[in-house]
C-alpha cells in the first residue's frame, strides 16, 4: 500500500523471500503467510489495512498475518491485541521478514520494532527485479520537516541518505541487468545528502558522469528545494525525464502557514511557470489536501482559483485526514468530512481538465518512448512511457521491441487513452 518507497520495499521483501525458497501464490487460501506493507498517510488507509488482514484471516484461519510499514510502526502497541494479526514488524526491520518467519515456530504473537526516531543511518537495500521496465532506487528515507497534518516522520524517522558510491554502483548494476530508466525514490529526496554536506544536484551530476543509464526520473520534491542551478542542469540533461511532482498541499498562503509549509503560493506558481519555460512540454504533477483544519470557504476558493491559473499538468488530491499525534489533530477548527469531500471533488475536476489539456498539447508531437514489457491488456498492442510521463499505445505487437527506447509520433487521444505510431529518425 501507499507511496513509491513502500512499493520499492515490497519488491525487495518479495525478492528476498523468493531467494530463500518461498513461492508467491495468487490465492489467499493457498498461502502460509500474508504480508501487508501498510501506509498510514490517512485514516482511510489505516482502516483498509485492518480490513485486508481481517478478510485474509477469514478466508484462511491458519494463515500467518504479518503487518509491516507505517501502520505497524505507529500503532505497534495495540496491533498485537487483534486476533487477526500474528507478527508486527517495524519499518526498519521489514527487510528481516524471513528471520521473523523462522523465529515464529512457537506460534506466539510477536513484534520486531526499534526506535525509528533514533535511527541515524540509512538501511541499504538492493533490487534486481527484471520483470519491470523501469527500476526504482531508494536513495533517502525519513523527513526532517514537521508538517502539521503529517504522521509520516513518526513512522519513518528523520532524514537519512544513501551514500553516493552505493547509488552509483546500484545504477550500474541495474543498467547491466537491462534497465534503461531509473526512478529515484524516498520520503523526501530533496534532502538527499544533507548529512554529507551535499545536495541532490551534486548526486545527479555524478549520476550523469559515472553511469551509462539512459533515463532517470525524480520522486516528489518540495517547491523550495528546486533552485535555478538545479533547473538549469536538468534542462540541459539528455538523461533527465522532464517529469516533476511538486509537493504543494494547498494554494492558499494562510493554509500553507497552518500546515507548516515553508513557501508561498506565489513562489511556487512562479516556479511552475519557470519549469514550463525551461522544458519542452514537461509534466508537472502536484499534491493538494482539501479541508485542513481552519480552511474556510474563502481559503478554498483561493486554492481553487490559483490551481486553475497554474501551469500544472495534473493534481493528486485527497481530503485531510486527522492523524493522532500531529499538531493538526489538536486544532479546534476541524472541517466536516462532507465539505472536505466536496472540495476534493472540485479539485479533481480541475485536475481532469488540466491533464486532458496537457495531453492534447502533445498530439502531433515527436517523442522518445521506453516500450514496456507488458502490452496493453485489451488490444495486445505494445505501450510505453514518454519522457514526459505519458503512456502511449503503439501501432505494433512486435515483442522484440520491449524494453527498448524508440521514437514515436503521438496521433490521437481517445476514450481516455493515447495512441501513437513508431517512426524512424
Amino acid at each position: 500500500m501507499g507511496c513509491k518507497s513502500n512499493q520499492f520495499e515490497s519488491s525487495v521483501i518479495k525478492e528476498n523471500l523468493e531467494q530463500n525458497g518461498f513461492l508467491e501464490v495468487k490465492r489467499i487460501e493457498d498461502a502460509n503467510y500474508y504480508i501487508l506493507n501498510s501506509c498510514s498517510v490517512t485514516h482511510k488507509s489505516d482502516n483498509e489495512a485492518m480490513y485486508l488482514l481481517r478478510n485474509t484471516k477469514h478466508k484462511n484461519p491458519d494463515i500467518v498475518n504479518i503487518l509491516t510499514g507505517c501502520v505497524a510502526q505507529i500503532e505497534k502497541d495495540k496491533l498485537l491485541k487483534e486476533d487477526y494479526i500474528d507478527i508486527v514488524i517495524g519499518n526498519d526491520e521489514k527487510f528481516k521478514i524471513y528471520d521473523a518467519i523462522k523465529s515464529y515456530e512457537d506460534k506466539e504473537k510477536k513484534y520486531f520494532m526499534s526506535d525509528i526516531m533514533g535511527k541515524t543511518d540509512f538501511t541499504y537495500t538492493s533490487l534486481s527485479d527484471t520483470t519491470k521496465t523501469r527500476a526504482s532506487l531508494k536513495i533517502q528515507d525519513g523527513c526532517d520537516n514537521r508538517c502539521s497534518y503529517c504522521i509520516i516522520p513518526f513512522a519513518r524517522g528523520n532524514s537519512r541518505s544513501a551514500n553516493e558510491d552505493f547509488i552509483i554502483n546500484e545504477i550500474n548494476k541495474l543498467e547491466a541487468n537491462g534497465f534503461k530508466e531509473i526512478v529515484f525514490t524516498g520520503i523526501h529526496i530533496g534532502l538527499w545528502g544533507k548529512e554529507y554536506g551535499k545536495t541532490l544536484l551534486d548526486l545527479l551530476k555524478h549520476v550523469e558522469e559515472k553511469t551509462g543509464i539512459k533515463r532517470y526520473r525524480l520522486g516528489s520534491l518540495y517547491p523550495n528545494e528546486i533552485n535555478e542551478d538545479l533547473l538549469d542542469f536538468l534542462a540541459k540533461s539528455e538523461k533527465f525525464c522532464p517529469h516533476f511532482h511538486l509537493s504543494l498541499q494547498s494554494a492558499c498562503d494562510k493554509t500553507l502557514q497552518s500546515m507548516n509549509r515553508h513557501y508561498s503560493v506565489n513562489e511556487y506558481l512562479q516556479l511552475i511557470d519557470k519549469i514550463n519555460q525551461k522544458f519542452n512540454l514537461p509534466f508537472i504533477g502536484s499534491d493538494i489536501i482539501t479541508g485542513f483544519a481552519g480552511e474556510t470557504d474563502d481559503d478554498f476558493e483561493t486554492t481553487r482559483e490559483n490551481l486553475i491559473k497554474s501551469g500544472l499538468s495534473q493534481i493528486h488530491t485527497f481530503p485531510y485526514s486527522i492523524r493522532k499525534g500531529t499538531v493538526g489533530a489538536e486544532m479546534s477548527n476541524q472541517i466536516s468530512d462532507d465539505i472536505k469531500e466536496k472540495r476534493a471533488t472540485l479539485v479533481k475536476e480541475i485536475s481532469k481538465e488540466k491533464h486532458e489539456a496537457f495531453i492534447k498539447k502533445n498530439i502531433e508531437q515527436i517523442s522518445e518512448i521506453l516500450i514496456e514489457k507488458h502490452p496493453d491488456k485489451k488490444t495486445g498492442y505494445l505501450k510505453g512511457v514518454t519522457r514526459n510521463y505519458l503512456t502511449v499505445i503503439l501501432d505494433t505487437k512486435d515483442i522484440s521491441l520491449t524494453n527498448t527506447i524508440q521514437t514515436v509520433k503521438i496521433n490521437e487521444y481517445k476514450d481516455g487513452k493515447i495512441y501513437g505510431e513508431l517512426i524512424q529518425i
